[in-house]
């Protein structure tokens, strides 16, 4: 009797990855209950900019709807999207009940800065 050993199956993989972008935008939105004071101060004390350039990011988000605050890591995008939601209200409005919309969006490109200057 002659046995020959069975050789073992290749292992197949039916499951498809979907690979998750490597750089996130940290996008704020727009309302009518937050002034340009308000974006700028966050802008400057939560993600570094200089005073100009956390006023093109007040009047980017009033002209345009949405300003991209930073593009960065998908961990640190989160940090930076909850400490800009628990900034708070805008104490300078009766009418602001509670922080502005920040989302995060995927980064169409991978050549971004870590500093999203």
């Amino acid at each position: 009797m002659n046995a020959t050993p069975a050789r073992p199956r290749a292992a197949t993989r039916t499951e498809t990855r979907t690979q998750q972008p490597w750089l996130w935008n940290v996008v704020l939105l727009d309302d009518d209950e937050h002034t340009y004071d308000y974006v700028m101060t966050l802008a400057q004390e939560l993600f570094g900019r200089t005073l100009e350039s956390a006023y093109l990011i007040a009047r980017t988000v009033d002209t345009e709807g949405r300003a991209i605050l930073t593009t960065t890591h998908r961990e640190l995008a989160e940090l930076k999207r909850d400490q800009a939601i628990a900034f708070g209200r805008d104490v300078l409005l009766a009418s602001s009940t509670g922080p502005m919309r920040v989302i995060l969006e995927p980064a169409e490109t991978g050549d971004e800065d870590d500093q999203g200057e």
